[in-house]
């Protein structure tokens, strides 16, 4: 296989990539903007980069889209560029409306024109994987019910809206042209190589420097989480066994309210990293501050649908998978010390296909 897997340099687009490399024989080009979270040493140590090529590109340029796919001639695509920061997205959600609908929407039409020019069994063969998240589906509040695929849309965030309109659309491409696509929702991600914006690396990398841990209101948002390398696998299995026109939910079967997941960060901490002083634990740094405007209470995935049909399952539990991810954060100082002070920023000046 030939895949374009776009926004490839973010965090679950990284991941994704190196489990096409290390586990499967396809090749690869990470079709990425290189915006602010975006990291290319997060795939420096592929296990066979001969299979690998990268292309600074924007989904949104249809001239560029549309080279890459005639250049590469791909027989899948996986669509993982996104803007995907709640409060980001509450700040200044201009960007978020252009990247995941308006990209989408020209990544969609490239795709559809590229796919009618294969031959017949090229065109029977090709799949367009559309990689979405369980916020779509907005607030199950503090109900006993989960996300299934037929959960309707009711997103609360900029962000949240945005993503849905980009599933709307790969929907009525499938619908209306025949456009052999598939979706994912999966609940929230973590693992190595997350941006430090997010909530469980922020928390590890502010523990580990001695910061105030900051949870939104009384820390009792409940989500699911999910392993990153655990939702590589899922992806894969989905583009490569799944339905086409079916949307597939993804989950960790491990819902945590915030201030469960601070503690379980502070707790896996002590005794492999140095406290803030000799009289206070990791624990003593946690604050409470006002919440987030529209905050949804609770996400959880009923991931049956993929695991009956396809018979993926997590392998982490949210325990075995913070120990690795504390571990790795404390192993790897050098990666998020230069996210932090923006040096990676500095490396991506001038980067084009190579």
């Amino acid at each position: 296989m030939r895949i374009v897997v776009t926004g490839g340099a973010g965090f679950i687009g990284s991941a994704v990539i190196r489990h096409l490399i290390d586990q499967t024989d396809a090749c690869v080009l990470n079709f990425d903007k290189l915006t602010y979270a975006a990291n290319l040493a997060s795939l420096e140590d592929l296990s066979d980069p001969s299979r690998y090529q990268f292309l600074a590109a924007d989904i949104c340029d249809r001239k560029q889209v549309d080279a890459a796919l005639e250049n590469f001639q791909p027989t899948a695509i996986m669509h993982l560029a996104a803007e995907s920061h709640v409060d980001r997205s509450i700040d200044g959600p201009a960007a978020f409306i252009e990247t995941n609908i308006v990209g989408t929407f020209t990544l969609l039409d490239s795709a559809l024109s590229y796919w009618r020019k294969l031959s017949h069994a090229e065109a029977a063969s090709f799949r367009f994987l559309h990689v979405s998240t369980d916020e779509v589906y907005g607030d199950l509040g503090f109900s006993t019910q989960k996300f299934t695929e037929d959960t309707p849309y009711a997103p609360s965030s900029p962000y949240a809206a945005s993503k849905a309109s980009s599933d709307h659309l790969v929907r009525a491409w499938t619908r209306t042209y025949g456009f052999p696509a598939l979706i994912t929702n999966s609940s929230n991600n973590y693992g190595p190589f997350q941006f430090p914006e997010k909530l469980i690396p922020h928390m590890i990398i502010s523990a580990m420097q001695g910061n105030e841990l900051p949870i939104y209101g009384d820390g009792q948002q409940i989500r699911d989480w999910l392993y990153v390398e655990d939702h590589a696998r899922a992806l894969w299995s989905v583009l490569a066994n799944g339905e086409v026109g079916q949307t597939y939910n993804i989950g960790g079967n491990n819902e945590k309210p915030n201030i469960d997941v601070v503690n379980l960060i502070c707790t896996t901490l002590e005794g492999r990293a140095r406290a803030p002083s000799t009289n206070t634990s990791f624990h003593d740094l946690i604050t409470f501050v006002d919440d987030r405007p529209g905050h949804d209470t609770r996400y959880a995935i009923d991931a049956s649908k993929i695991s009956n049909d396809l018979g993926w399952q997590p392998r982490e539990t949210f325990e075995t998978g913070i120990e690795k991810t504390v571990q790795w954060y404390l192993s790897n100082e050098a990666w998020w010390t230069e996210v932090l002070v923006g040096d990676y920023e500095l490396k991506r000046v001038g980067q084009g296909a190579h």
